[in-house]
C-alpha cells in the first residue's frame, strides 16, 4: 500500500493529458471538430497541428489511460463509445496544449519558480494539490501525505510530481489567459437595458392560425425552385464544421432463435441442479459464470436488481433461480448472511516479507507487535518503527472507508471484527497488523456464490446469419442497393452526418470499424467487409461525403425536404388569411373556420406559446407591432399566424445595473473564451487522422 498504492489510485487522475483537457474544456467545447482526409498520411502519424506531428506511439497511452478513467467512472468494460469518448478527449488535449502554448508565448505569459513553489506548497496551492491531497473526511489538505509525495525519490514518484508539477503551470496559465480574455469584454448600460427588457417586458394578444397539417402533403408538389429558394435563405443553417459521411445498411440478426433459449434454459437447469450439490460454491461459481462477482459480502444495490431484492430476504444456505433478467439467467447460493458495520475507521502497520526475510518471518514479526499492542504498545510509534506504507508517518492512520474500498483479506477482517481488536492479515502488500478503532453505521450483507449465463445466440445462428450477410454483400455488388434489399425482404437503414471518430451509429452498438472503413470509400461503393456488431452482422454503402464547409443544395436536399414543404403551405396558408381580408381577428377567424386564441404575458426571451411550441418569428414580430393592428400573416415553424397585440406591460427600472452587467459579464465572458479559442483554431494548420487509427 503507502506511497505506491497512492500513486496507483492517483496516477491516472495526475497524467498531464487528462487534467488539461479537463480545466481546458470550456475554451474547446464543440469548437474542436476538424475531419480532415487522412489518405496522404504517415502510418504513425495521427495527426498535425501547425506542422507538429503527433504519434501514435505518444497518442494511444493517453487515449488507453482516458479509457481506464472512463471504465472506472462508469463501471463496466471498455465499449466503442468509451473509446470514441477519450479519442476526443486525448485530441482536444492536444490541440489545447499545442494552440494554447503558442498563444501563452506570444502574450508573454509564464510562470515563475516562486510562483510555483507557492502553488505547491503555499497558503494558497493549486486546486489541483486541494483535489488530489485532500483528506476524504475532514475535507481539509493533508500536507503531511502531499510532502512525503514531492519528496520521494522513488522512480515512479518523481515522475508523477514531473507531471503533476507542469499540470499546474499550466493551470496557473491558463488561469491568467482565462482572466486576459474576460477582462477584454464589456456591457454597455444600453445593452444591459435591453436584456433586462428582453428578459421582463411582457406582451398580451391574440392570435389565429392554420397549421401547416391542415394542407396534406399529397396536395404539395414541391419543384426545384422551391428547394433553392429554401436554401438559399437558411444556407448559413447548412455549415458543416467537420466532414461527416452517411451510409445505409442492412442487419443480419444474431440474436438467439427459440430454439437457442430453450438450449440454454436446458444448460442453466443442468448447471443450477450441479451448483446445489457443489462441495466449493465459490470455485463452481468461478468457472460457470459469465460475469464474475467478487467472493466477499456485498451490501445490498451492488447485484442485478431481479436477484438483489429477493436474495436480501433469504437465510444462509438459501438457492435461488435460475432466474431470468435481462438478457442473462442468474442463480445464486446464499452461503452467509450478517449485519455488518457500513464503515471502518481503522490504523495498521505493514511488513513488507522482502525486507525482514520471507513471509514466515513477516507473520511472527507481526504477531509480536500485535502482542505488544495488547500489552500497551503505542500503535502509532511501532508504525512508524517497522511499516512500509506511507500512513507510518501519521501512526499508520487509514481514515474512515466502506465495503469494496480495501483489498478483500484487508476488508473482510475489518468489518468482521469489532471495536478494538488487533489483526494480523496477508494480503497482496504483504503483512498488515490492523487496528480496528471504530464501526460506523449496521445494515445487512450476505455473501453469495452467483453464476450469470447470458442468452446468446448459437454457433448455428451464428453461421446462418454470417452466410445470408455474406450471400447478399457478393450479390449487391453492382445493383441498387437499396432496390436489391427490399426485393430480398430486408429492411434497409440509413445513418447521417457519420463524423470520423464518433462512436455510435443509429442502429449500431460497435460501428467504428465500419465508420473507418465508410471513410476510406468513395461515395455508392459497397464496403468491403461484413462488420460484426453485438447482436447483428451488417452489409453497407456509403450514400455521400459531405466536406467540411458549405454543403451544397444536393447534400441537404433530402434533409430540407420537410421544412421546403412547410414553406411552400406557407404560401398557400398565407393566401388563406389574404382572402379572408376582414378588419378584425373574429371575422378572419370566422372566416377560416379557425378561433382566436389570447395568450398573456410573453417575453421576448421565452419565445413559447402555450400549448403550442416555440414560435420565434411570431413572438419577435409581436414584439415589433403597434396594439390594436391585424398583423400580416407570418410565417412561423408550426404553421401561419395573424395576430392582434392587446397591449404591453414594461418592467420597473433595472434596480441595480453594476448586477445586471455582471451577471451578462459571466455569459459573454464564457462565450468570449470560445471565441478566442476559435479563433485560434481557424488561423492553425491542423490535420486529423485519427480515424485511420481508432
Amino acid at each position: 500500500m503507502g506511497l505506491m498504492t497512492f500513486l496507483r489510485n492517483r496516477a491516472g487522475y495526475i497524467l498531464v493529458f487528462a487534467i488539461g483537457f479537463a480545466i481546458v474544456a470550456f475554451l474547446v467545447g464543440d469548437a474542436i471538430n476538424v475531419g480532415k482526409p487522412f489518405w496522404a498520411a504517415n502510418q504513425k502519424v495521427v495527426g498535425s497541428i501547425d506542422g507538429n506531428e503527433i504519434s501514435i506511439d505518444e497518442f494511444g497511452p493517453k487515449v488507453e489511460q482516458g479509457v481506464n478513467q472512463f471504465k472506472q467512472q462508469y463501471g463496466g468494460s471498455a465499449n466503442a463509445q468509451m473509446t470514441a469518448m477519450a479519442v476526443d478527449q486525448a485530441w482536444n488535449a492536444e490541440l489545447a496544449k499545442a494552440l494554447l502554448t503558442k498563444e501563452y508565448d506570444r502574450l508573454g505569459l509564464n510562470v515563475s519558480e516562486d510562483e510555483l513553489l507557492d502553488l505547491l506548497q503555499g497558503a494558497n496551492p493549486s486546486p489541483l494539490i486541494k483535489q488530489y491531497f485532500s483528506n476524504p473526511q475532514t475535507g481539509q489538505l493533508d500536507r503531511a501525505t502531499l510532502m512525503n509525495f514531492l519528496k520521494s525519490k522513488e522512480p515512479q514518484a518523481l515522475q508523477q510530481s514531473a507531471m503533476l508539477q507542469e499540470e499546474i503551470k499550466n493551470q496557473a496559465l491558463q488561469t491568467k489567459y482565462t482572466n486576459l480574455v474576460r477582462n477584454s469584454v464589456y456591457v454597455t448600460s444600453l445593452e444591459a437595458t435591453d436584456e433586462y427588457t428582453n428578459r421582463n417586458k411582457l406582451a398580451n394578444f391574440k392570435y389565429v392560425s392554420l397549421d401547416y397539417t391542415s394542407v396534406p402533403d399529397a396536395s404539395v408538389k414541391l419543384s426545384d425552385a422551391d428547394y433553392s429558394d429554401y436554401y438559399e435563405q437558411n444556407k448559413a443553417r447548412f455549415n458543416n464544421a467537420q466532414e461527416s459521411r452517411g451510409f445505409e445498411y442492412v442487419t443480419f440478426s444474431i440474436s438467439p432463435t427459440a430454439a437457442d433459449s430453450l438450449a440454454i434454459k436446458n444448460q442453466v437447469e443442468k448447471i443450477a441442479a450441479d451448483f446445489k450439490l457443489a462441495k466449493n460454491d465459490s470455485l463452481f461459481a468461478a468457472v460457470n459464470s459469465d460475469v464474475k462477482v467478487p467472493y466477499t459480502f456485498l451490501t445490498k444495490g451492488k447485484i442485478d436488481p431481479a436477484v438483489d431484492s429477493v436474495v436480501f430476504a433469504l437465510p444462509a444456505g438459501s438457492f435461488y433461480g435460475p432466474k431470468l433478467s435481462g438478457n442473462s439467467y442468474k442463480i445464486a447460493k446464499v452461503v452467509d448472511t450478517r449485519f455488518s458495520p457500513d464503515s471502518v475507521k481503522a490504523a495498521h502497520i505493514l511488513i513488507d516479507p522482502a525486507k525482514v526475510g520471507g513471509e514466515d518471518k513477516a507473520v511472527k514479526l507481526a504477531d509480536s507487535l500485535k502482542g505488544l499492542i495488547a500489552k500497551g504498545g503505542n500503535f502509532a510509534e511501532l508504525a512508524k518503527t517497522y511499516s512500509v506504507d506511507g500512513s507510518k508517518d501519521k501512526g499508520g492512520e487509514l481514515g474512515t472507508f466502506a465495503r469494496g474500498t480495501m483489498v478483500p483479506e484487508f476488508e473482510n477482517a475489518a468489518f468482521g471484527g469489532s471495536t478494538g481488536d488487533i489483526k494480523v492479515v496477508k494480503s497482496q502488500f504483504g503483512v498488515h497488523v490492523i487496528k480496528i478503532e471504530k464501526q460506523i453505521g449496521n445494515s445487512k450483507v450476505v455473501k453469495l456464490a452467483y453464476i450469470e449465463k447470458a442468452l446468446s445466440a448459437s454457433s448455428k445462428t451464428q453461421a446462418a446469419a454470417y452466410k445470408a450477410a455474406s450471400t447478399f454483400l457478393n450479390d449487391v455488388k453492382g445493383k441498387d442497393f437499396n432496390k436489391f434489399a427490399q426485393e430480398k425482404g430486408y429492411k434497409v437503414a440509413v445513418a447521417d452526418k457519420v463524423t470520423p471518430t464518433q462512436g455510435f451509429a443509429p442502429g449500431l452498438d460497435n460501428p467504428r470499424k465500419l465508420i473507418q472503413a465508410a471513410y476510406e470509400a468513395d461515395k455508392g461503393d459497397v464496403l468491403p467487409e461484413i462488420y460484426n456488431m453485438t447482436d447483428a452482422y451488417v452489409v453497407a454503402r456509403l450514400t455521400s461525403v459531405n466536406p467540411k464547409g458549405t454543403l451544397p443544395l444536393e447534400a441537404v436536399k433530402k434533409e430540407i425536404e420537410p421544412m421546403v414543404r412547410n414553406a411552400v403551405k406557407a404560401k398557400l396558408l398565407k393566401e388563406k388569411f389574404e382572402k379572408a381580408g376582414a378588419a378584425s381577428l373574429d371575422q378572419i377567424a370566422a372566416k377560416v373556420g379557425r378561433t382566436v386564441n389570447p395568450v398573456q404575458n410573453i417575453v421576448f426571451a421565452n419565445p413559447i406559446i402555450p400549448g403550442v411550441a416555440q414560435e420565434n418569428a411570431l413572438v419577435g414580430s409581436v414584439f415589433g407591432a403597434q396594439p390594436g393592428k391585424v398583423s400580416a400573416p407570418v410565417q412561423g415553424d408550426r404553421g401561419v399566424y395573424v395576430f392582434s397585440v392587446d397591449g404591453f406591460t414594461n418592467p420597473a427600472p433595472i434596480a441595480n445595473m453594476f448586477k445586471q452587467k455582471e451577471g451578462m459579464l459571466l455569459s459573454l465572458g464564457q462565450r468570449s473564451l470560445s471565441a478566442a479559442f476559435q479563433a485560434l483554431q481557424d488561423n492553425a494548420k491542423i490535420k486529423d487522422n485519427r480515424v485511420k487509427f481508432y
